[in-house]
């Protein structure tokens, strides 16, 4: 069997626009793990939001993944062992959030794994994070006084034309100790530098000695580049950004039209 591993980044890529896996998508992957074929899920969402997917897959089953947090924590789905955790120290995650003060247009979001803290719920993309990640929301009076953990990634939220002329603002001064990575037009992400889908993908290969040759990814925005790249069959979904179709092996058809079963149904005997 040529490809040994199927990574998947979720929204936009294995979700469709109502947010749900098709029945043919689904039973593509349920025929591949079959065969044996190891599944893992690889998003920038927080830990608990790959639950749903995983459980619509039977990840617990076929012993697939769920990598989380933009390749922060690997988790395996049969005996929810953690096999990778990369966070971010406390001093490094206060400094940055009191960083982000300049900036009260902006909306940092951070999470211990149960809440995201923020100051006020109405915060962009706040309560959109906590339905979608199953998350909790604690209002705090200020973030960076509230936050004694150590998290896996801080998010900075804004509507696009606010958060992209402040790229360089966000991450300057934090670029020697975090990575930072557009994951959708209003999400600018910081995990511990060099953390990354790739990076979590190479630790778990290496982990079930699958090689990256062996692997196909399928991915839609940037944070999906260096998955894609990583993998020997790097697929993009046809609704995907022009950055990630740029690097892909393969163009697939978009997440509403099935893209990732179609690929898998060239591929294998399903």
């Amino acid at each position: 069997m040529k490809y040994k591993m199927i990574a998947l980044d979720l929204d936009g890529t294995l979700n469709n626009d109502d947010n749900v896996i098709t029945p043919r998508t689904r039973n593509a992957l349920l025929a591949v793990q079959e065969q044996g074929v190891i599944v893992a899920l690889v998003s920038g969402r927080q830990a608990p939001g790959l639950q749903r997917e995983a459980d619509d897959l039977c990840l617990n089953k076929y012993h697939g993944l769920r990598i989380s947090y933009n390749g922060g924590r690997i988790q395996e789905a049969a005996t929810g062992e953690i096999m990778f955790d990369s966070a971010i120290d406390n001093e490094t995650a206060v400094a940055f959030l009191r960083h982000l003060e300049a900036w009260p247009e902006l909306s940092p979001i951070v999470d211990d794994g149960e809440y995201i803290y923020t100051t006020d719920a109405s915060r962009h993309k706040v309560m959109d994070e906590s339905r979608n990640n199953n998350l909790q929301v604690k209002i705090v009076e200020n973030i960076a006084n509230a936050v004694t953990f150590n998290p896996v990634k801080i998010l900075t939220a804004a509507p696009n034309e606010i958060l992209v002329p402040h790229l360089a603002d966000i991450r300057r001064g934090f670029e020697d100790k975090l990575s930072f990575v557009q994951s959708a037009p209003w999400f600018y992400e910081g995990t511990v530098k060099g953390v990354s889908k790739s990076s979590a993908l190479g630790a778990a290969c290496e982990r079930l000695g699958i090689k990256p040759a062996e692997v196909m990814a399928f991915g839609d925005a940037q944070n999906d580049i260096s998955m894609l790249k990583f993998a020997g069959c790097g697929v993009a979904m046809g609704n995907a950004c022009d950055e990630l179709k740029a690097v892909a092996d393969e163009i697939t058809a978009s997440n509403n039209e099935d893209g990732i079963a179609l690929m898998l149904e060239r591929y294998f005997a399903i």
